[in-house]
């Protein structure tokens, strides 16, 4: 049965949340079509540069992400507390970068006097809008109707362009968070279309390896191993994520058709992982899991904050993270 977003996504639960997005009908329209020969490879990088316009404008951080022939994943980090200590200001400021403001703001930022309820009218709105920079489905929303009307303008046509919904998954710990990250930074090796994450095209792991100076990167950086007091980020080094990432590509899957050429990395042992089950987690991550990935505890807890007497995952949850029942 399907369930209103707001059942599905819990701040209180977790702050990352790892979101799938497919063609209609799952066809190939961000790559080559074999019936006229007409390549739309360029549709991804569409994908890429919208997320990071978007990651400038909201309250949400790019953790991961994968662009593919007919289908995107997209880790993101929802900081609403962050969007909260913004100044009126600056949320008109944001919010205009993508949208137009009504008169009643546009006369605010003049400096032309208003009225006790026009003040109040334009302080709803400002709230309105920081509450929409805080909020996983208009950012969704900002990103998958900006390609769906490139794609629609460039083809001539009306339509959809995405299937009705987007899926999100919670990602309620570290573990499910470095789990899920490594899913979508394989896509491209474990689809046959790459020999290596360095390979992979349109994928974060190459936006992080390439070098490029670190103010340019719109990606919530790792921030684990680091002395001192820790920035906020992903809690894992840069280092075990990459040896993680090139361990895991090495498994061959019979249901698979790539894999990359297999040291086994510290960091399974560091966060309980059992590397039978996260290889076999790797193939799918839909199985055993439905709309929240983590550990036994936390998948239990996040029930109870979504006000449900079960979710689904329990059972894999035990048998992914053995070590953190």
């Amino acid at each position: 049965m399907t369930r209103a977003r707001k059942e599905l996504v819990s701040l209180d639960a977790t702050s990352y949340y790892h979101c799938i997005c497919r063609c209609v009908r799952r066809a190939f329209l961000c790559d080559e079509d074999h019936v006229t020969g007409q390549s739309f490879e360029h549709r991804k990088q569409w994908v890429v540069d919208r997320l990071r316009e978007l990651a400038q404008v909201f309250s949400i951080e790019v953790a991961a992400y994968a662009v593919m022939s007919n289908h995107y994943h997209v880790i993101v980090h929802v900081d609403s507390k962050r969007a909260q200590a913004w100044s009126e200001d600056e949320v008109i400021q944001r919010w205009r970068r993508l949208f137009k403001g009504p008169l009643w703001v546009d006369r605010a930022i003049r400096g032309e006097n208003l009225d006790s309820a026009e003040r109040l009218k334009v302080s709803d709105i400002i709230e309105a809008w920081r509450h929409r920079l805080a909020d996983l489905s208009w950012f969704m929303r900002c990103l998958n109707e900006h390609i769906a009307r490139r794609a629609n303008e460039e083809d001539g046509c009306k339509g959809r362009f995405w299937e009705g919904r987007f899926k999100s998954q919670a990602l309620l710990d570290e573990q499910a968070l470095i789990t899920c990250m490594a899913y979508v930074d394989l896509n491209p090796v474990r689809a046959g279309l790459a020999k290596t994450p360095e390979d992979s095209a349109y994928t974060s792991i190459q936006e992080r390896i390439r070098p490029v100076p670190a103010t340019d990167s719109f990606l919530r950086p790792f921030v684990g191993g680091e002395s001192g007091s820790k920035p906020e980020g992903i809690p894992c080094s840069w280092r075990d994520y990459l040896q993680l990432v090139d361990w895991t590509g090495r498994a061959v899957r019979e249901d698979k058709r790539g894999a990359i050429a297999a040291d086994s990395p510290p960091i399974l042992t560091r966060l309980g992982i059992d590397p039978n089950a996260f290889v076999r987690y790797m193939g799918r991550p839909d199985t055993g899991f439905a709309t929240v990935i983590g550990c036994a505890h936390r998948v239990r807890q996040a029930a109870l904050c979504l006000g449900r007497k079960f979710l689904k995952g329990t059972s894999s949850a035990q048998r992914l993270y053995p070590a953190l029942q």
